[in-house]
């Protein structure tokens, strides 16, 4: 099976939709999702692979007439939601290639000399995990770009014959597809559709096709006077929700996409699906996938953690850049250190000690860790790990590193509590693990009645040494 026609030869719908309405308009997790005039194209992820694909859009004697000085267009290799690819041969240099045309009602919408234009950016790309952009253009009105013909296998058609990978074949293709965005992000490109379909097997190493397309998508279609109707390019089972919502995207829209495929890829399952677009659109708002050492036990739990970091809600809860998500996934196994593993504002809130002669009060001091988890767990940008695991380490005799690494986090909350009749004396320490440093500590003095007043000081302390700024909702849920 031809790698590049892989990346497009799934069959795939379009929705034209006069008036879509996500959940009519409805807030979900904070967000009004958008009410508009939209095109969606996006690819099925559990369509069979067409290695005969219907008519397409174009057709084939047309192109043939537009390209014939440069190239022999062969045959059609596979259709997709925007555009088709043809096999050819490229008459200068006697090779193979693949030309992926984009569909007249796609084009139509474009203003063209702004694709043209910007997808010249994407040919400047040079990386051995990017697939590389031969040529581009316009002739007699058909857009069109130009690949190499890689042969092999795509992710997902892996997936499909195995159902999932290793770890160490997961982690691998991972970290070469995290270093494939970190050089795209640095050049200011986002893909905005990374999926299993857009990631070639190539001897082995993971080669993301269709970098800077979708750029160039939005940028043509934002100057174009064509049209009325907005095109949004993506997938929704691997949309982050930044991207489904409309909003402005940065290179953490692409992780939320790699922590999609890494969780399928670890797991056999699609971390968000549903028996529409709009439900599995909705999906990412209200929903967290299960935990992938729930199913699978010899994935270790550093890894585990960084999946549930790269799909966190918030783009300021999952790692900031995708060089720190290659760190992560290259360390040699079993010494993954805190700074690779934990996201930036991860946190564990270890059981607080009785320091009372009374061992009755116990339960007060599980119960004040409680209330901080809770507290710091209304705080977005910040990620904090469950009561459950924070309570297993109850007691343990390691060392913040050790406790940190197996958490999967960078920062440590721990303290102590002294009561002596209705006197309270709390203590707290905050602990970066990745330094081995304290960042914070203090003692907070009062009585038994003002023990809701003394943990809302220590949560609103940790939030303030983190450097994090807490927005309406937040500061109203921390002060109930």
């Amino acid at each position: 099976m031809n790698g590049v026609a892989e990346t497009t030869g799934w069959t795939t719908w379009k929705l034209h939709i006069a008036r879509y309405r996500w959940h009519r308009g409805a807030d979900i997790d904070g967000r009004r999702l958008p009410t508009r005039r939209v095109r969606i194209y996006c690819q099925n992820p559990h369509a069979r692979i067409v290695n005969d694909p219907a008519t397409p859009s174009e057709p084939i004697d047309q192109l043939r007439d537009a390209l014939a000085e440069r190239y022999l267009i062969e045959r059609a290799l596979g259709a997709g939601g925007m555009a088709t690819v043809y096999l050819a041969r490229d008459r200068r240099h006697d090779r193979e290639v693949a030309i992926k045309v984009l569909h007249v009602d796609v084009a139509s919408t474009l203003e063209h000399q702004r694709f043209t234009r910007e997808i010249q950016l994407a040919a400047s790309l040079t990386h051995p995990h990017i697939l590389p952009l031969y040529d581009s253009g316009e002739a007699n009105g058909i857009l069109f770009f130009v690949m190499p013909v890689m042969r092999g296998q795509t992710l997902r058609e892996r997936l499909r014959e195995d159902g999932r990978l290793t770890v160490a074949a997961a982690t691998r293709l991972a970290a070469e597809v995290a270093d494939a965005l970190d050089y795209a992000h640095r050049q200011g490109i986002v893909h905005r559709d990374i999926k299993p379909e857009n990631i070639l097997l190539h001897e082995g190493h993971a080669v993301v096709a269709d970098f800077g397309i979708a750029k160039a998508l939005v940028a043509a279609q934002e100057t174009s006077s064509l049209t009325r109707v907005g095109l949004m390019i993506g997938t929704p089972a691997y949309m982050s929700p930044e991207q489904a919502a409309g909003e402005e995207l940065d290179g953490r829209s692409d992780l939320f996409a790699l922590g999609c495929v890494l969780y399928e890829a670890l797991t056999g399952d699609i971390a968000f699906t549903g028996p529409s677009a709009a439900a599995v659109i909705s999906r990412r708002f209200v929903h967290t996938p299960a935990s992938i050492t729930a199913s699978r036990s010899d994935v270790p739990a550093w890894l585990s953690s960084l999946v549930d970091q790269l799909l966190a809600r918030e783009a300021s809860a999952r790692p900031t850049t995708a060089a720190m998500v290659v760190a992560a996934l290259q360390q040699p196994a079993g010494s993954q250190t805190v700074q690779a593993a934990a996201a930036p504002n991860s946190i564990a809130v270890l059981p607080f000690l009785n320091m009372s002669t009374d061992a009755d009060n116990e339960y007060f001091s599980d119960g004040l860790t409680e209330e901080i988890i809770t507290d710091l767990s209304n705080v977005r940008a910040l990620r904090v790990t469950s009561r459950t695991s924070s309570m297993q380490h109850k007691g343990s005799a390691a060392g913040p590193r050790e406790i940190a690494h197996t958490l999967g986090v960078r920062y440590l909350l721990s303290g102590s509590v002294r009561r002596s009749g209705t006197a309270l004396r709390i203590a707290a320490q905050l602990v970066d693990a990745a330094e081995d440093r304290q960042l914070w500590g203090d003692k907070f003095s009062g009585t038994i009645d003002e023990v809701f007043d003394l943990q809302e000081r220590v949560s609103r302390d940790i939030v303030t040494a983190l450097g994090l700024t807490l927005n309406a909702d937040e500061e109203r849920r921390l002060g109930a």
